[in-house]
């Protein structure tokens, strides 16, 4: 029997979205009022460039600072695990920079670890698991296309080693607080007695600061947002005109989260021929995109509580902006 290769890509469940998937949600939003669309629905390849675009930007301070914080405390967080084989769980690694931060402290260290990362996207999984095999030739990696909580139910059954979930970026700030809890939830369900999860989350601040991140000099956040609607045109066969909608940004000081929203310019009809249907928007109508929900250090510490972790450790960067927690899994206790 021929020794299996070091990395490989496993679908579980039914992976990526079809287009009709898309097309319901695009009908349900646009159905709404006020108008929505998911968040979710940026990353299409040139969405992703383009996220991947604002990530380097100056303004937008999050992956600076959470890089900060692995090079300043990786193997403090990364210690609870080294005891033991692991997986390390990925839950939407985009191009990987920062998990490979991590990686390469864990391989320096000699750690019994496979790299496992989940996204619904097989072409980006395939991306990122060939691109991390080259960077990390010995490092065993298992990418699965699958939903976040049925990959990491696959591998409890499939394997017996513990995990550490990876959940970065502030990747959690698009959900809003109720919605937290339950996706927070649904992985303490998934997970096992004593798993891990490394939790990025974007800190309340200086609401100046939060503004620029948002709405950055260049216009690649702009760029971004308006992609939505391009792919829309590409995939749906909408007739969207960009140039009647602009891009904004927001903090709701009551919610605490930052918003974006797509406006529209002028009275307008919009059709979409994989809906047959025809949307009209009004002059300054907005299509809601995105929630990025702010933290204060006491809330990560109840939401934890509330959901059934532990917290091992919160490490700062060095202006206190952003926060990477270390959870535990508790399982026989009660909640709240």
């Amino acid at each position: 029997m021929s020794e299996q290769p070091l990395y490989s890509v496993l679908r579980q469940g039914q992976g990526a979205s079809a287009p009709q998937d898309l097309a319901v949600d695009v009908l349900v939003g646009l159905s709404e009022k006020p108008k929505r669309l998911p968040s979710r629905l940026f990353y299409d390849a040139q969405g992703s460039e383009l996220f991947e675009a604002i990530t380097d930007l100056d303004e937008y301070y999050l992956t600076r600072k959470e890089f900060e914080i692995f090079h300043n405390h990786g193997d403090e967080l990364l210690a609870p695990v080294l005891n033991r084989p692991f997986n390390l769980v990925d839950l939407g690694a985009g191009d990987g920079r920062k998990t490979a931060v991590l990686l390469e402290r864990l391989v320096a260290m000699g750690a019994d670890v496979r790299y496992t990362p989940l996204d619904i996207s097989e072409s980006a999984m395939d991306n990122l698991v060939h691109k991390m095999n080259k960077r990390f030739p010995s490092l065993e990696i298992r990418g699965l296309v699958s939903e976040y909580f049925d990959g990491i139910r696959w591998l409890s059954t499939n394997s017996d080693r513990r995990n550490l979930v990876l959940f970065l970026g502030s990747n959690i700030g698009n959900f809003n607080k109720a919605q937290a809890r339950g996706f927070l939830r649904r992985l303490w369900n998934a997970l096992g007695q004593g798993d891990l999860a490394l939790i990025g989350f974007d800190l309340k601040k200086d609401i100046d600061t939060l503004l620029a991140a948002y709405n950055d000099s260049k216009g690649v956040t702009r760029q971004f947002n308006l992609n939505l609607l391009q792919r829309l045109n590409d995939e749906l066969g909408a007739n969207f005109n960009l140039d009647n909608f602009r891009h904004y940004g927001t903090y709701n000081a009551d919610a605490g989260a930052m918003e974006s929203h797509l406006v529209s310019l002028t009275h307008q009809e919009v059709h979409i021929q994989a809906l047959s249907a025809t949307f009209t928007f009004e002059p300054w109508e907005p299509i809601h995109t995105e929630y990025s929900y702010k933290y204060l250090e006491s809330d990560i510490d109840s939401l934890a509580r509330f959901t059934g972790y532990d917290v091992l450790m919160r490490r700062f960067d060095s202006q206190r902006w952003f926060c990477d927690a270390l959870w535990q899994v508790q399982k026989g206790g009660a909640i709240g």
